[in-house]
């Protein structure tokens, strides 16, 4: 790797705290190792923020693989989110451009951290792709310790985006290498300004109770008669106090010989004021699969009710398989993703996760969870959903296993023949790294190809 400092310039908006007196380094030399007894985390708690800037003797340099795909990288003057004065990086005419802003701090062995930086850019047609931020953790040698931890979800701040995450240092980490990267973009520019890292407490798990049914009505007549005897199982699920239950695909259609279309009701109506009953009783939500009609369209659709009893998401199902196209069924155009007390859920059913793309998108928008009302198949292509999505997955049938699945794609909670609900109690914040590659699911955000079609 190649680390070039900065151009000598004076402005604001970058601020060098970590150790204001340190003499100026060779701006071709490799960072030096960090040193946690002579450093205090407190020194750092900004790293690029109002102040004077003097480069390269504050610390940022520029790594990149090699000089032929260096992107250009100077401090401008012009541009800053709180006052003038950002790191910017351009692609300079150059595909292959790739290389990040970088500094080192001192870590405390697992010690749990914040990163929060801003940044905004120009002519980047697929910024996911384009420009990241990441720690890559180091020994007191200077070694890689673990694998880099990446911050890749970011959040809208007026014409800029804010990143932001808590981290945990792995064991041996005495150094942490701030990188503020850039790459594959010839005609585009970004500015990264007011980064900020910092001790913080260890955050409270943040888990959620999920509980999901098995049942399949059998010789009943009407779609209430159906939604009467999920009830039963309902308010026997809740004696786990769940804060989530999941039903299976089609409650109002199966068992009882109703075509899609005889069974298909309005959105909100009166399925979803019965759910919304129990939801409301129970305090929890409620994820259930119904038959839609919206004027002369049917759909196959799945309904996210709150802890109120309110009707606050929808899903129409995306992939049809032949037999329900046949029967009349129209398939949605929206892969939409819900805000709840407890975390971001998305919704997904049965033959969709035959097709990689629905749950690639909802984990792209930010779903933790995907709730997935299911008439039954393969288990394969579920747990691989979650596996390569790096998330849970929650499915409730009728003809397979009704269970949840971890973000490694193992069930860790099923059905059995004496009791017809799963429960799982998950944290949102575990994370599971790979030895090798890390946390795969910073990385997923960080590293998928949002710019290739799928068109042939």
């Amino acid at each position: 790797m190649k680390w070039i400092g900065a151009s000598a310039i004076t402005l604001m908006a970058i601020l060098f705290i970590l150790d204001p007196t340190a003499a100026a380094v060779d701006p071709m030399a490799p960072p030096p190792a960090a040193d946690p007894e002579t450093r205090s985390v407190r020194e750092h708690q900004r790293l690029l923020d109002d102040g004077d800037f003097q480069p390269p003797s504050d610390g940022w340099r520029l790594l990149t693989a090699r000089d032929e795909i260096r992107p250009r990288a100077w401090v401008d003057s012009s541009v800053g989110y709180r006052r003038p004065g950002a790191l910017a990086l351009a692609g300079n005419g150059n595909l292959a451009a790739a290389g990040y802003w970088e500094k080192e701090v001192a870590v405390s062995s697992a010690t749990d951290y914040r990163i929060t930086a801003f940044y905004r850019y120009r002519e980047v047609p697929h910024p996911r792709q384009t420009i990241h931020a990441r720690i890559d953790w180091r020994d007191k040698e200077g070694k890689r310790v673990g694998q880099p931890d990446y911050i890749a979800e970011s959040y809208p701040a007026g014409e800029w985006r804010r990143v932001d995450r808590i981290v945990r240092a792995p064991e041996g980490a005495a150094g942490a290498r701030i990188q503020l990267g850039y790459q594959w973009c010839a005609a585009g520019s970004a500015w990264w300004d007011d980064v900020r890292f910092s001790h913080v407490a260890p955050p409270s798990p943040r888990t959620v109770r999920v509980a999901t049914i098995y049942h399949r009505p059998r010789g009943l007549k009407t779609a209430s008669e159906n939604v009467e005897s999920f009830a039963r199982l309902i308010e026997q699920a809740a004696t786990e106090r769940p804060d989530i239950i999941c039903l299976p695909e089609g409650i109002t259609i199966v068992g009882n010989g109703l075509s899609y279309a005889a069974a298909a009701e309005t959105i909100p109506g009166p399925s979803t004021q019965r759910l919304g009953e129990m939801a409301r009783a129970l305090r929890a939500y409620i994820v259930a699969g119904l038959m839609e009609r919206d004027g002369s369209v049917v759909y196959n659709t799945s309904v996210l009710i709150d802890r109120q009893g309110r009707l606050i998401g929808k899903y129409r199902k995306v992939y049809l398989p032949r037999e329900e196209v046949e029967g009349g069924v129209t398939p949605g155009n929206d892969l939409p993703v819900f805000d709840t007390d407890f975390g971001r859920v998305g919704m997904m059913i049965c033959y969709d996760s035959f097709f990689a793309d629905p749950a690639r998108a909802l984990a792209a928008k930010g779903a933790e969870i995907i709730l997935m009302p299911i008439w039954g198949g393969d288990e394969l292509p579920r747990r691989a959903r979650a596996l390569e999505n790096h998330l849970t997955l929650v499915t409730s049938s009728y003809d397979m296993r009704t269970g949840i699945i971890n973000p490694r794609g193992e069930f860790i909670a099923t059905d059995d023949q004496n009791r017809p609900i799963a429960v799982a109690e998950i944290d949102l914040d575990k994370t599971f790294p790979d030895r090798w590659l890390g946390d795969m699911r910073s990385r997923f955000h960080a590293e998928r190809r949002s710019d290739l079609s799928l068109e042939p």
